[in-house]
């Protein structure tokens, strides 16, 4: 008996075979199309959540281990601006300088002197910030008025208040997760006075947290709801109106992430550039400078660290970084730096030095602060003496250690060698 032939298949159960099988592959397909969507950065640049311009407490980037990205731009290459970005909203414009009673640089004078440094002229141009006798009569008031209010929100942390003092100033109140948070932000302000760049910072006094001590004892109902600790030693910030968000420099934003190599800042690309721009660039230089030396990552470095997630985080506003109406940078919240910087080195150098690399022009008397404490080997003993005579509370959070003013040293020592490699690179061009 012959067996029953079977038939071979039709053309289309075949097909729907092939379909079946690259159903997997295609649903894998469609997941990371979907998650690409989900993980795409919004068309156009938002500041991060949280209060409004002129408060405190912009959103901080995360602080999750990675390998350094790629290498980051010089001032050369974002400081060749297309004219058509020239005057762009973010950098200010040319009605700020007049409405802080300063007048632009002559036509035709350069903004660069002996090929590093930022013309006399020019820093004449920047906004004078916090001014020394103000601050002193700031932090003087302060120190002596009682605390009438903690309110929350507008300070950063949901642990921090808003402090109404009894002379009607008020004062963001700042509580560190650990006690070298505060000691940080004091050294760093401090250090900034040695550096002569303190009027960059608002002024900034410690506090001993007493619920039945006089400057405490009106708001010791706060202080219960608050969870602050006993004895606990704060910061007073002094709070300023009408602070906005500043977004990098053009050139970082359209540029940043693009892999050039760095190469240092010639005097030449500088002249085409409007006045605003370069008052504004001789803050950068200071800033990007101050931030190597304290070791700062939670400013323009965590903005850089997030590039590997977010390639328009540059075009948004740089962590703690403020502008006041007159177009003059807040260097706020340096809570980051020195002692809690310092421990983290290896994981924040490589985007930390490589900003410093790309600044090779510097405000004179920065250079000159620089190379004193570089001759006399005394960048941690004159932070001390500073910081001893102007903090009364200093002895409570204590000093740096030996390993973090030995640090303090080598990295004045190397910006110290960077200017130098600056100034010769500027004698050949």
């Amino acid at each position: 008996m012959k067996r029953a032939r079977r038939a071979a298949p039709g053309p289309l159960p075949l097909l729907g075979l092939l379909l079946l099988g690259a159903l997997p592959g295609l649903w894998t397909v469609m997941l990371r199309r979907e998650a690409a969507v989900q993980w795409e950065p919004d068309p156009e640049p938002r500041p991060p959540a949280g209060p409004p311009p002129g408060r405190w407490g912009w959103g901080r980037s995360p602080a999750a281990r990675s390998e350094p990205g790629g290498e980051q731009k010089t001032f050369r290459a974002l400081l060749a601006v297309p004219a058509a970005t020239a005057g762009r909203e973010e950098w200010g414009g040319e009605e700020r300088l007049a409405a802080a009673g300063s007048r632009p640089p002559a036509a035709g004078a350069s903004p660069v002197e002996r090929g590093i440094f930022w013309s006399r002229e020019l820093e004449e141009q920047v906004p004078p910030g916090f001014a020394a006798e103000e601050a002193a009569a700031w932090l003087s008031a302060a120190r002596a008025a009682r605390v009438a209010s903690l309110e929350r929100g507008g300070c950063g942390r949901s642990s921090n208040r808003l402090a109404r003092l009894s002379d009607g100033s008020r004062a963001c109140v700042r509580y560190g997760i650990n006690p070298e948070q505060i000691q940080g932000e004091a050294l760093s302000y401090h250090l900034a006075g040695v550096l002569g760049m303190q009027e960059r910072l608002p002024p900034m006094a410690l506090a001993l947290v007493e619920a039945r001590g006089r400057q405490w004892e009106p708001v010791r109902e706060e202080l219960r709801g608050s969870h602050w600790a006993e004895g606990t030693v704060v910061s007073l910030t002094r709070w300023v109106d009408n602070l906005t968000a500043v977004v990098a420099p053009a050139p970082w934003g359209a540029e940043a992430g693009a892999g050039r190599r760095l190469q240092p800042l010639s005097a030449g690309e500088l002249g085409s550039l409007p006045p605003s721009q370069l008052v504004e660039l001789v803050q950068w230089s200071d800033l990007i400078l101050f931030d190597y030396l304290t070791a700062n990552f939670d400013r323009l470095v965590s903005n850089l660290f997030s590039l590997q997630w977010d390639p328009r985080v540059m075009r948004r506003a740089t962590s703690n970084l403020l502008r006041a109406p007159d177009g003059g940078l807040v260097f706020m919240d340096n809570e980051a730096g020195l002692v809690h910087g310092y421990r983290l080195l290896s994981m924040w150098d490589p985007y930390n030095e490589p900003l410093l690399r790309s600044v090779c022009v510097f405000r004179e008397g920065t250079a000159r602060r620089v190379a004193e404490l570089h001759r006399r080997r005394s960048a941690a003993a004159e932070l001390r003496r500073r910081y001893r005579a102007r903090e009364p509370l200093w002895a409570r959070l204590g000093f740096l250690s030996e390993r973090q003013a030995e640090l303090l040293q080598a990295r004045v020592d190397f910006v110290h060698r960077h200017i130098a490699h600056c100034r010769a690179q500027a004698a050949v061009l």
